[in-house]
């Protein structure tokens, strides 16, 4: 067997990245892909490697040069009209060698587990593609498949149908083709293709053409859950580094994204906080009926959107500002802030990174759980002189929660105090009394005119997409100035739409906050069986966890990444926590992904 390596392209969307390099060369976590790709090649039993070089060739040769001899009997092709020709014409250029003996054809760009090239040499089929079902991700050639493996369709670009997708898998780009299927078939129809249509094509092409005749000459193999990407942009690298980085890196490579996570769509996210539950069907639906219009429509202003919220929200308009995220108010808000402010620890880190540390007054609870009350607040903070106290409720990431009347009585304590009260409650519709616990109403603010709400609507309405958050308080010049720092067009047209059709589906979102607290209760007495884990009391859609010895929180997230495809969040290092234990923050998400979370954990209990 043999293998051919297409790497003749110029790799034009990637950039700087290419401009003096050929597309190969470029490196995922210090490895250029056409050192791993050789290497992986090098496990095999090949007689030789073809490599079609175009694009910066010289300098591809150069790098590889010598350095491979005592494993792989390296030859090249030269395409040298690789900038007016695409892959169809690189491999006519290498049908000679194509066929004179079986032959692992593989396309540069790619970064691959180590397990994909055993399993197409190892299957006991001639002509094989490697295929992976289809995600929202991918971009290319597709295929359909029989129940018996056979490819009966590659499936175009342009004959690419959304209505269809379910059924569609991705091909690898990696294929097995025999020495004869080559011979008698693939090269007879090359050569009539390219006659025909011209160079300016792609392999592919003349593979759907051989699947129409009703030849069932070439098999699908599902890769399963095999780590694989195809680069080719600067979007597609940042992602290849994350999926394949080493264990010293993986959580800073994941971490460091803040989100996006649809482009990694097997992998279940226990570290983002949202409801698993809301929106409905019915609500998106909705959503989606009116996405053409949407898209293409420009959003309202701030003078409607903060009437809409107003509407939504329950709140007259001049108490209200909505916001692109809770995050632009919360930068706005602390931009806009003077004097030395309270904050509790750990917490939500937005808001003390968002004001100069010199002016921070910390208060940490001294127990195991780090629980805290409204009194425990006042204790600390009555010979402290602050101008205003941040209160996250519940907060993040211990889940501490404070009941409605005792944060009333903080708010009248800072209220006679001229302290300026920021309540967080994010979370608060997570909580228990889910009903009443909130403070956004009218007859609220104004008895409190000192206390200002924020709420990220992103996490207990599960819209994270939508960017949309709003602050509220009876303090109308804060209010004012916050209008005035933010674009006129801060919200985009679905955030604008969900705020309008919101109130026609608010019983629905009842049900799923009581849904919602039933399932924690459940997660809870679930993550209470593991036994390297002291799980904390919460009122929000998270739980706050010890990591018992000898078990680290870091060893654990990136196992369970690594070998369940499961994110969750390491809170060691966060700022307040005692620096000799180890600690993890674990989302709530539906019964089955939280069966699927424990049962991992579980896994590494037992020594598996």
């Amino acid at each position: 067997m043999q293998a051919i390596i297409l790497a003749a392209g110029m790799g034009r969307r990637l950039g700087e990245l290419t401009r003096e390099n050929t597309k190969c060369m470029v490196a995922v976590n210090g490895v250029p892909l056409i050192d791993r790709l050789l290497g992986q090649l090098a496990q095999q039993q090949l007689n030789r490697v073809v490599i079609v070089v175009g694009y910066k060739g010289k300098k591809l040769m150069e790098h590889i040069g010598h350095r491979y001899d005592d494993r792989l009997r390296i030859e090249y092709v030269e395409n040298p009209v690789y900038d007016r020709t695409n892959n169809i014409y690189s491999l006519a250029l290498a049908k000679e060698q194509l066929q004179e003996d079986d032959t692992l054809l593989i396309e540069s760009d790619l970064i691959f587990s180590d397990r994909l090239i055993p399993m197409i040499v190892e299957s006991s089929q001639p002509n094989v593609a490697l295929v992976a079902k289809y995600e929202s991700w991918m971009d290319g050639t597709m295929v359909r498949m029989d129940e018996e493996g056979n490819i009966v369709n590659f499936v175009s670009k342009d004959a690419f149908s959304y209505d269809e997708a379910q059924y569609y898998y991705k091909t690898v780009n990696i294929y097995k083709l025999s020495r004869e299927f080559a011979q008698q078939k693939y090269v007879p129809f090359l050569d009539a293709y390219t006659k025909a249509v011209g160079y300016n094509e792609y392999y592919e092409n003349v593979l759907r053409i051989i699947s129409l005749l009703n030849c069932r000459d070439m098999k699908a193999l599902p890769i399963g859950s095999e780590r694989w990407y195809e680069i080719d942009d600067k979007q597609d690298l940042d992602i290849a580094e994350a999926i394949f980085a080493d264990e010293q890196d993986v959580l800073r490579k994941y971490y460091g994204r803040y989100g996006g996570f649809w482009r990694f769509p097997q992998m279940l996210d226990f570290c983002y906080l949202v409801n698993p539950f809301f929106p409905s069907q019915r609500m998106k639906d909705e959503l989606r009926a009116n996405f053409d219009t949407l898209l293409t429509g420009y959003p309202s202003g701030m003078k409607v959107n903060t009437l809409i919220a107003s509407k939504c929200f329950g709140v007259s308009e001049q108490y209200v500002v909505p916001g692109n995220g809770a995050a632009e108010l919360i930068k706005v808000l602390m931009e806009e802030s003077e004097g030395r402010i309270g904050f509790i620890r750990p917490t939500f880190e937005e808001y003390p990174n968002r004001y100069n540390r010199e002016w921070h007054v910390t208060f940490v609870p001294q127990n195991a759980d780090y629980r805290y009350t409204a009194d425990d607040l006042m204790a600390f903070f009555a010979d402290k002189d602050i101008r205003q106290l941040m209160l996250i409720n519940p907060d993040n990431p211990s889940g501490n929660f404070i009941a409605k009347k005792d944060v009333l009585r903080l708010a009248q304590w800072c209220e006679e105090r001229g302290i300026r009260l920021v309540v967080d409650e994010s979370f608060v519709d997570f909580s228990t009394d889910y009903a009443t616990n909130s403070l956004l109403s009218d007859a609220t603010l104004e008895a409190y005119p000192h206390m200002a709400v924020m709420k990220s609507i992103s996490k207990s309405y599960g819209v994270p997409g939508l960017r949309l958050g709003i602050m509220a308080s009876a303090d109308t010049q804060l209010i004012a100035r916050i209008k005035r720092e933010v674009s006129i067009w801060n919200l985009n047209s679905f955030a604008e739409f969900f705020m309008q059709i919101y109130n026609k589906h608010e019983k629905d979102y009842l049900r799923a906050c009581e849904k919602f607290v039933a399932e924690r209760d459940d997660f809870y007495r679930q993550l209470q069986q593991v036994p390297f884990l002291r799980v904390m009391p919460s009122q929000a859609n998270y739980f706050f966890c010890e990591v018992l010895p000898p078990y680290k929180a870091s060893e654990i997230v990136i196992h369970m990444l690594k070998h369940h495809n499961i994110l969750t969040r390491d809170c060691s290092l966060k700022s307040g926590l005692d620096p000799g234990k180890q600690y993890m923050r674990i989302a709530v998400r539906n019964h089955e992904d939280n069966t699927r979370l424990v049962e991992g954990l579980m896994r590494i209990g037992n020594g598996e």
